[in-house]
């Protein structure tokens, strides 16, 4: 009879062999799968929370198996850098304006029109991807640049930043604004009375210390995550646009999930869109307040600002501009109760 010692070691010298041959009892753990979530904004900024939620939704509601690593601050590039990217699938997932989305196809940028939903809950409705609208617009991204809609949520009302006083369009006549750099965008700018400058959301703060511009538009949020009230004194309230943000995914990547992996996407992405869009509207009027006791000046209505005439502005742009391109689709927009 051999020693129990013996029988031991050979014992622990078997199973290592086994383990190193991949043979070892139970199924070996497979490593997760890893992907990218880059954007533009900062990490403590709305925009910036919930891309780091759906990352830890994800990875809870698919048991670890996916593991989103997300990148702020155009860490992996700008705006139409981080959309083409996601596109050719050298990033998984990325956010933009539906301005920003429309540069790939172009329909996807009537979400941003001037003076467009009636109020948030419009904009909920009309954005939610099984709504008719979006179905249909998802389906012109993924045939014609390969990704898809995850979600989208209220981003903010944009909002003029400056450093004077405005009270209607004529205030604003030859004064640089940054605009995106997207036509819609472009045109909201021309509707407030400015001249639009494209600068890319990484070079606003450079822009503004310069000169180069001499304003911005931004929801509340954006304003004061990114301090832009150290660099400019009022903050008008034209309301130009309320702004869904768009999270898309390489649609090769979302076809290569499983189907338990996809329905944990699509939880997280329901939960994450809820909550970021609740955060935004909740933290509104607290966000306003602190800008005022940081010394910015607030111009809104109720203190003489026509903003009738930024609207009267605006609706005749965009119908000049594109009236004719979307006109459909603003009609099923307008549509949705």
């Amino acid at each position: 009879m051999k020693p129990a010692s013996l029988l031991l070691r050979r014992g622990l010298i078997g199973a290592i062999l086994l383990s190193s041959l991949g043979l070892a009892a139970g199924p070996a753990s497979a490593a997760p799968l890893t992907l990218r979530y880059g954007h533009m904004n900062s990490p403590s900024s709305v925009a910036g929370l919930q891309a780091q939620m759906f990352a830890d939704k994800v990875k809870e509601y698919t048991h670890g198996e996916v593991v989103i690593q997300v990148y702020p601050s155009s860490q992996l590039g700008k705006l139409q850098e981080l959309a083409e990217a996601t596109s050719t699938g050298v990033i998984a997932l990325s956010h933009n304006t539906a301005g920003g989305i429309g540069a790939l196809y172009e329909p996807v940028a009537a979400l941003d029109t001037p003076y467009l939903y009636r109020n948030v809950d419009h904009l909920m409705k009309v954005t939610d991807i099984n709504s008719p609208v979006m179905k249909s617009l998802n389906q012109g991204l993924m045939d014609s640049a390969g990704v898809r809609v995850l979600y989208a949520y209220d981003f903010g009302t944009r909002e003029l930043t400056t450093n004077k006083a405005v009270y209607g369009p004529a205030d604003l006549a030859g004064v640089k604004i940054r605009s995106l750099p997207f036509p819609i965008y472009m045109t909201a700018v021309e509707a407030l009375g400015a001249v639009p400058v494209p600068v890319d959301w990484s070079e606003v703060p450079t822009a503004l210390a310069t000169g180069q511009v001499s304003g911005q538009e931004n929801p509340v949020d954006v304003v004061l995550s990114n301090k832009l009230y150290e660099s400019q004194s009022y903050l008008i309230r034209t309301g130009h646009i309320t702004n869904p943000e768009l999270i898309i995914m390489n649609d090769r990547t979302w076809k290569k999930l499983s189907d338990a992996q996809r329905d944990a996407f699509s939880r997280a992405a329901e939960e994450t869109r809820a909550k970021a869009t609740e955060m935004v509207l909740s933290q509104e009027t607290t966000q306003l307040e602190k800008l005022k006791e940081l010394g910015m000046k607030v111009i809104g209505p109720e203190d003489g600002l026509d903003l009738k005439a930024f609207q009267d502005r605006a609706h005749a742009l965009v119908q000049e501009r594109f009236g004719k391109k979307f006109g459909e689709l603003y009609q099923q927009i307008a549509a949705i109760k």
